[in-house]
């Protein structure tokens, strides 16, 4: 039976005890409290929408952010903390009562209260609703804890009263579950204001801030680590802040800090674990060796059937366990990382076991990712290599797009796991790294083993086919490599083909493999057909470092053919391309960076194939081939040929590679450094000599033998070098043709042509002038020098290969030197001893200036010379004066 309640009876509840005063106080803020303005913002709504509702993890800041947003509103709310006594609906609403008395508004006498604390009658509520409904303003009632209030009833009594209050209450729930009211309903009428675990998080800037208002000022950096740890939990934040106020290097406690020994590992055992019944807790425990869970997974690890319902349960508790959708969730980072700890503490020896299942669950399910990570976390060696090599995923060691992952990971495997899988594996890792030797033999043993089984692995035979492919580019040979397509080939239509579809990088990479061990033995035409048909294949992620590593191929041979035009086109692609993959794209060889910087020393851009240059060195994890070190070595010659440094050169043409088979252009390239290193220094006989010793090679090295032999004098040889080029390489590009051009120009202006000459020089202009072919016209000597201030030489030189006159001036006077064809670029000591020969300085002078040897002065003296096309120390002086270099 309800009765009016006198003033004595509002100081009691139902049971008679006095109202507990702390459930009506506003809670206080710390002094480390940090005000955020854009939720505030947000909980300003809560006074334009009948419900409001702050829905987030123990810790999420929930309450103090509510009580911070009341403390600055012109009329405060109503505050009611609840209790877990406050769940009986006569006891809830009760209290709910006496909240509104606290606040200033006392209900109507009229309402009474209940007097059973189990139960409430609807003229009680009806009254409060009508009550409520004829306020103005709204009355604003914050339940803090409503997570506590379980019972159905409560929700159900509570969903009647602000439905029938109108617009004469606004109710602020602040719950780390999701209520039980008609939430839906709300949501579609517009009435509902959410603020959930995501806009919750603090952002790194306002974890800077936190931290800062506990005494740390730390860059931006650390707050963002320590949020993406954490995922912005500001109980987390907060403990970890206080934590590192004790430690003598806050910044480093941060960023490592032992989350299973910290005051955060007590909060959420306490709060979180502790909370859940003993079967879930076996449950959060278990899960807690996975990234990512989901019914079915959870259930292979705990052997229970309603892992569905307790995984839902959980996230819409806020316990630490977040949705990803389609039935996937994950735990909180933090969480996971102290329930491993807390796991190994009361199930000792139990992880292994559950990463065992994960794996086996994994690998039905198709996720290899996972499945190799939680297979290697169990030590089951020999699975993890399998399930590697029976998904045909070997490749990806090589496509640059979890090469480290699985370097890494296979790295910790067991020496003592023996099997053709784990072998496949240890020669994939050997041989990604370039490891010849030791990969090889792990494919042996692989071979072997394959060989006295009882099953026929097709994937496992194709995984040896690629590997046998790369080390045979390693090696050089070009007949291993064809044996191993041959076999890849044999043993294809004995794959599934989703295999093949899903893994496109196989026959990708053979290919390339294939066409680079053609390249290196000079059979130009059959590695263009090897790697074109991976180059024009269509674009996929998995095949882009093969794709981009046959297109530095293909430019090496369009430049060693003089296409180079074409071959920096495919360079500039195969780099673009591979820089997506990183620097070369791991695993990759920084071919196309070879093939570009060659293109710039033809160009005579110097510093631009310097630079190209330092960039091929590459990270640790590029791969060294003998086709890359062999253009490697020709170019850096070829650049220090450029320079004067002859004996640098000849050092630098050596590409040092041990190979099965020699390869024709790197061999001729070798002679030809060394040849020309030996001209540049005036000893014709031992570049006579050395010349002897060419083979037969490419285009471009019969007409730079030619130059070579006519300038030893011996025209015949030249002519007879020249005559060969066109019939025996008909698709010879332009460096070779203007090249070619330039030797027979020489001959014809040593035998007095002098028509002849400039009609061959002007036909080389034209030609080269497309290309911006500089190189040849430097590297052709001063006879030429006369013949283009000529015209029409003089015109079709300027402005690309020589000075443009209107900038600097008329050509030299008559009886002076001519201008030489281009400035070539002087290095900062010839720099140096340019300005000191200005200044009328002596050799010795300098020498004692710079603090070299005389020697040396005489040395960039004799190069400085070459480049600036003068003889003399005053011409030096003027030319360096009316090029602008002085």
């Amino acid at each position: 039976m309800e009765s009016s309640p006198t003033s004595a009876e509002h100081r009691v509840d139902p049971l008679g005890d006095p109202f507990l005063r702390t459930c009506f106080a506003l809670p206080a803020r710390p002094v480390t409290f940090l005000r955020r303005p854009r939720l505030t913002r947000h909980l300003d709504q809560a006074l334009r929408t009948p419900l409001t509702m702050v829905n987030g993890a123990a810790g999420a800041g929930k309450t103090l952010l509510v009580a911070d947003w009341a403390a600055g509103l012109a009329q405060p709310p109503a505050w009611l903390t609840m209790e877990a006594e406050e769940e009986r609906p006569g006891m809830f609403w009760a209290y709910f009562l006496h909240a509104l008395r606290a606040w200033g508004s006392p209900i109507s006498e009229q309402v009474g209260g209940p007097a059973d604390a189990n139960h409430v009658n609807r003229r009680v509520l009806s009254a409060i609703a009508e009550d409520l409904q004829a306020r103005s303003p709204a009355v604003t009632v914050v339940l803090d804890e409503y997570d506590r209030v379980t019972v159905p009833e409560v929700a159900e009594q509570l969903d009647f009263v602000l439905q029938h209050a109108g617009q004469g209450l606004r109710l602020v729930l602040v719950t780390r579950t999701e209520p039980m009211l008609s939430l839906h309903r709300y949501r579609a009428a517009g009435a509902l204001t959410e603020i959930r675990n995501a806009e919750l998080a603090f952002t790194p800037e306002e974890a800077a801030a936190l931290l800062e208002g506990h005494g740390l000022s730390l860059p931006v950096g650390t707050a963002r680590a320590l949020v993406d740890r954490t995922r912005g939990w500001a109980a987390g934040l907060r403990l970890s802040a206080l934590a590192a106020q004790q430690s003598p290097d806050p910044e480093t406690y941060l960023k490592e800090f032992e989350a299973s020994r910290s005051t955060v590992a007590d909060f959420l055992l306490a709060e979180v674990l502790k909370r859940q019944p003993e079967q879930t807790q076996d449950l959060l425990l278990r899960v807690s060796v996975l990234d990512r869970l989901c019914p079915d997974l959870v259930n292979a690890l705990t052997g229970r059937t309603d892992a569905e319902r307790i995984l839902s349960e959980l996230c819409r508790g806020n316990a630490f366990v977040e949705q990803l959708g389609h039935s996937w969730y994950r735990l909180h980072p933090l969480f996971g990382e102290i329930l491993r700890a807390h796991l190994r503490v009361r199930r000792p020896g139990l992880e292994p076991e559950l990463h065992r299942r994960a794996a086996r669950w994994l690998r039905r399910a198709g996720s290899l990712p996972e499945t190799l990570s939680h297979g290697a976390a169990a030590g089951d060696w020999e699975f993890t290599a399998g399930a590697l090599v029976d998904d045909l995923a070997i490749g990806q060691f090589f496509t640059g797009l979890r090469s480290d992952d699985l370097a890494r990971l296979f790295s910790r495997m067991d020496p003592g796991a023996t099997s053709p899988a784990t072998d496949l594996v240890r020669a994939a890792r050997e041989l990604s790294q370039s490891d010849l030797g030791r990969g090889t033999a792990h494919l042996r043993h692989a071979e072997a083993r394959l060989a006295t089984g009882r099953a026929d692995p097709a994937a496992a035979q194709l995984c040896c086919a690629l590997l046998e492919a790369l080390a045979a580019r390693l090696s050089g040979s070009p007949a291993r490599a064809e044996r191993a397509a041959e076999s890849a080939d044999e043993v294809q239509p004995e794959v599934p083909a989703h295999l093949l579809d899903r893994h496109p990088e196989l026959p990708a990479l053979l290919l390339t493999h294939l066409g680079s061990a053609q390249v290196w033995a000079g059979r130009f035409e059959d590695a263009r057909v090897s790697l074109s048909r991976v180059a024009d294949s269509p674009g996929r992620a998995a095949t882009l470092l093969a794709r981009e590593e046959s297109m530095g191929h293909l430019a090496l041979i369009d430049y060693l053919n003089g296409w180079t035009g074409r071959a920096e086109h495919q360079a500039l692609e195969s780099v673009n391309g591979t820089e997506q993959c990183g620097p070369f794209g791991p695993g990759g060889s920084g071919i196309g960076r070879v093939v570009l910087a060659a293109v710039a020393v033809d160009r005579n851009e110097l510093a631009r194939a310097e630079a190209l240059l330092d960039e091929t060195d590459g990270p640790p994890a590029s791969l060294h081939d003998p086709v890359t070190a062999a253009g490697r070595a020709m170019v850096t010659a070829r650049l220090q040929l450029a320079r004067g440094n002859t004996r640098a050169a000849v050092e630098a043409a050596d590409p040092a590679v041990a190979a099965d088979v020699a390869s024709p252009w790197a061999d001729s390239h070798e002679t030809l450094v060394t040849s020309a290193a030996h001209l540049a220094e005036g000893r014709y006989e031992s570049a006579a000599e050395v010349l002897r010793q060419l083979g037969d090679g490419q285009p471009v090295c019969a007409v730079e033998a030619a130059r070579i032999q006519l300038a030893v004098g011996d025209a015949g040889a030249a002519i007879d070098l020249l005559d060969s080029v066109p019939g025996a390489h008909p698709a010879a590009g332009p460096a070779v043709t203007v090249r070619a051009m330039l030797v027979r120009a020489q001959a014809a202006d040593a035998a007095g042509d002098a028509a002849g000459a400039r009609r061959l020089v002007a036909l080389a202009l034209h030609e080269a002038r497309r290309e911006r072919l500089r190189r040849p016209f430097l590297d052709a000597g001063r006879w030429l020098r006369p013949l283009l201030v000529t015209a029409p030489l003089h015109q079709l030189a300027a402005g690309w290969l020589r000075p443009d006159s209107s900038s600097y001036g008329a050509p030299g006077g008559p009886g002076g030197p001519p201008w030489p064809i281009v400035v070539e670029e002087l290095s900062t000591r010839e720099q140096d001893v340019l300005e000191r020969l200005a200044q009328m300085m002596s050799t010795q002078e300098i020498a004692a200036d710079l603090f070299v040897s005389v020697n040396t002065v005489k040395t960039h003296l004799k190069s400085l010379y070459r480049k600036l096309g003068v003889n003399r120390r005053s011409d030096a002086a003027r030319r360096g004066r009316d090029l602008r270099l002085l």
